[in-house]
């Protein structure tokens, strides 16, 4: 492996453990993380950024809710009426995500980063 591919290895892997980290401690939240870090460390355009990190947060989800779910901290009933709603904003969210420029995707995602922000502070 040349020494590039290497640092590219190991940028990448470590970029996937902070991602996961979050994921895992916070139950979620992954993806706020995961398209900066994407777009920044690994250089990948803003739609390749968010298509990726929807991706990678299915498999850390999976396993967080393992984590979660063999210690009872599933609310069940509140599970599926959430899974109901997210399967059905995640369908028109990936198609609205192919429809729009990377500019406005961009511009969505920093206004949703902020008022979460904001909202955290109060």
């Amino acid at each position: 492996m040349k020494k590039k591919d290497k640092k590219r290895f190991w940028l990448t892997l470590g970029t996937g453990m902070i991602i996961g980290f979050i994921n895992g401690f916070f139950g979620g939240g992954g993806g706020m993380v995961a398209v900066p870090l994407l777009e920044k460390a690994l250089k990948l355009d803003n739609k390749r950024s968010h298509a990726t990190a929807i991706a990678v947060i299915l498999p850390i989800s999976v396993v967080s809710s393992i984590v979660y779910a063999l210690e009872t901290r599933i609310d069940w009933i509140n599970l599926l009426y959430v899974t109901i709603g997210v399967v059905a904003g995640g369908i028109v969210g990936a198609f609205l995500l192919k429809k729009l420029s990377g500019k406005v995707v961009r511009i969505i995602f920093v206004i949703i980063m902020l008022a979460a922000g904001i909202r955290m502070l109060f």
